[in-house]
């Protein structure tokens, strides 16, 4: 058993995870210590959570697009590790899923980081993770900026509740989606 395996065991044991445990779920979390591109996004969605494998949905098809990459690429886990806010799907809210709970990166992700020692290029998923990782929940200006916080590369949520943002916004996909698949490709490219 791999350490990033006993580490997700122990997640999946711990107490604050009793609920998900009775729910027959298991940590969405996923990556090897030689993956090149991490992910830290929000918190599985209930697809997601379903199946166990991150980004299997709707959103993970259009983050795929934005990153370039082909689906075998990005479930290959010795290039691409996604480390969500939360591991487990929060729930359902008035307007989308429920916001990750505050204290489980906090006290998870440290111990994760430690083993993605070969990660090239974080990216940095909505407003959640970007408060925690960039110290600002302000995602327009977060991605404005996404060059200034490299190796982290902030961007906006690809969930179907942010198509709104992403239409205001134009210049994400013209500037920052190119520039986000020409820094994976780098990330991904052998030694």
């Amino acid at each position: 058993m791999s350490t990033l395996d006993e580490l997700r065991a122990r997640v999946a044991e711990h107490p604050s995870n009793t609920w998900a445990r009775e729910l027959g779920w298991s940590p969405v979390i996923v990556g090897s210590e030689r993956a090149r591109v991490l992910i830290v996004g929000q918190a599985p969605g209930r697809l997601a959570q379903a199946s166990g494998i991150p980004f299997d949905d709707p959103s993970g098809r259009l983050l795929r697009s934005w990153m370039g990459v082909t689906d075998d690429e990005f479930w290959n886990p010795d290039l691409v590790a996604v480390l969500p806010m939360d591991a487990y799907f929060p729930g359902k809210g008035a307007s989308g899923d429920k916001a990750p709970r505050r204290d489980f990166a906090e006290r998870w992700h440290p111990l994760f980081l430690e083993q993605f020692t070969a990660v090239r290029l974080t990216l940095v998923i909505g407003r959640y993770a970007q408060r925690h990782y960039l110290g600002s929940a302000d995602v327009t200006a977060n991605v404005r900026a996404a060059e200034s916080f490299l190796p982290r590369y902030p961007i906006v949520h690809p969930s179907p509740l942010a198509r709104g943002w992403r239409t205001r916004n134009r210049w994400f996909l013209e500037e920052n989606v190119p520039r986000l698949r020409h820094l994976v490709r780098d990330a991904l490219a052998p030694d």
